[in-house]
């Protein structure tokens, strides 16, 4: 697609196949090549100087810019309809890019506890090493996040969907909330995808991905990303002083006054990503883009599969209760067929009655399951959390985080639903 073409000329399917690429301009390929490289070739000293001093746009050295990743970058932008994004090597590399603009030694932010256990670690542990201060909301109650809000309180992070429960928090509310006090909010998308949710148009200011999941959807290679939907004004006050005030890495450019809308954007790529290391591989960006172009077929499926399953499991005499929000009777139905009309995707949680041993004995009886860590592939999988996953949190923050010993987590798949089903009921017998 060429710059001049509107991105929201074209549907979403078209845009998970066309957006950011063209045929290469040397051979003719019709993929993306894989631009396996460290370095690119200056045309003069004076391109090199204006390429380091971000007056000219080009490559210079793989950790910064490549080309397939650029590719990657472009899509994921336009398929969330947003300004700009920064592709990095994992999930969580993307949520320490996103953070790092925005932070400063003493600073505070705001979570919902609802997280992948990973993440509760990340903000409660290792951020604290940085100087970083977490608050661990319970989204249900959206009054939470305000009542936690300081004079030092950066930004509010949630998921669109919860990891493991799948349980949704009411977007629109909390960025009511970031906007009254100034402050970003940035949700990862990674359980939704662009094809159920666009956090954007519902006040999302930053979005965060882990690539590795549903929108690579083959298991095959891990990747980040962040997304800058350049709908946030760093310029208002002195709140971000890294992105209003000049930069003495580059001459004293001040990053949102010099790049507008994309400004975060480029602080994420040219400060934090230069410095931090935590580069995509162009063979992981040319896995991750052929994964992308089915998103809109994987994602129907997905849904339809899951809401089936989740059906069965809710009638089964062995299970106590099914966290899946396209139930009627789930507290977050409602929120559901607000944010998410096309389903409310494919992860979730169920109770077992007998407790942990029924969950290890249904984790180990299941044959078409699969036993493993990711989530959003092809294939269903199962894992317990409590043990797993969330298995460095207390008990109770297990429980806040709807990951209970008596609970285990279902990614339902792109298999015959029967036989998805089946194995299931076999397993809970």
């Amino acid at each position: 697609m060429s710059k001049k073409e509107n991105k929201n000329n074209f549907g979403f399917a078209t845009r998970t196949i066309h957006s950011g690429t063209r045929p290469d301009p040397f051979t003719g390929a019709r993929n993306t090549p894989i631009y396996q490289t460290t370095s690119y070739v200056f045309d003069n000293t004076e391109h090199a100087k204006r390429l380091f001093n971000l007056q000219d746009f080009g490559f210079i050295y793989s950790r910064l810019t490549n080309p397939t990743v650029s590719v990657l970058e472009e899509r994921m932008a336009n398929i969330e309809n947003s300004r700009a994004a920064v592709a990095c090597s994992s999930g969580h590399a993307a949520q320490q890019l996103a953070f790092v603009p925005l932070l400063e030694n003493g600073d505070h932010f705001i979570s919902s506890n609802k997280l992948y256990g990973g993440s509760i670690n990340q903000f409660s542990k290792t951020f604290k090493n940085f100087g970083w201060n977490c608050s661990l909301v319970d989204p249900d109650n959206v009054s939470n996040f305000e009542n936690n809000i300081r004079d030092n309180t950066k930004f509010i992070f949630i998921e669109t969907l919860s990891n493991p429960d799948g349980s949704i928090v009411d977007i629109e509310k909390v960025s009511k909330i970031a906007k009254k006090y100034h402050i970003p909010l940035i949700v990862d998308n990674t359980l939704a995808t662009p094809y159920i949710h666009n956090p954007i148009d519902w006040g999302a200011n930053i979005i965060t991905h882990s690539l590795t999941k549903f929108i690579c959807g083959n298991g095959t290679s891990m990747g980040g990303i962040v997304i800058d939907c350049g709908n946030f004004n760093f310029l208002e006050d002195d709140k971000f002083p890294g992105l209003s005030q000049p930069n003495q890495s580059y001459n004293g450019i001040k990053f949102s006054e010099t790049f507008g809308d994309f400004g975060y954007a480029m602080k994420v790529k040219a400060d934090s990503l230069r410095d931090l290391g935590c580069t995509l591989s162009p063979q992981n960006a040319f896995n991750i883009l052929n994964g992308l172009e089915t998103l809109h077929l994987r994602m129907k499926e997905h849904n339809s599969n899951a809401k089936l399953v989740a059906e069965f499991l809710n009638t089964h005499p062995k299970v106590s209760s099914v966290s899946y929000a396209g139930l009627k009777s789930s507290k977050y139905y409602k929120l559901a067929k607000k944010y998410m009309p096309n389903g409310p995707g494919s992860i979730f949680t169920i109770k077992l009655k007998k407790g942990f041993k029924a969950c290890i004995d249904l984790v180990e009886s299941v044959k078409l399951f699969s036993h493993v860590a990711n989530i959003g592939d092809t294939r269903s999988l199962i894992i317990h959390p409590a043990s797993t996953t969330h298995s460095q949190l207390s008990n109770e923050d297990k429980i806040k985080a709807g990951a209970a010993p008596d609970t285990i987590r279902l990614s339902i798949g792109l298999e015959t639903i029967d036989d998805i089903i089946q194995d299931l009921d076999f397993a809970l017998k």
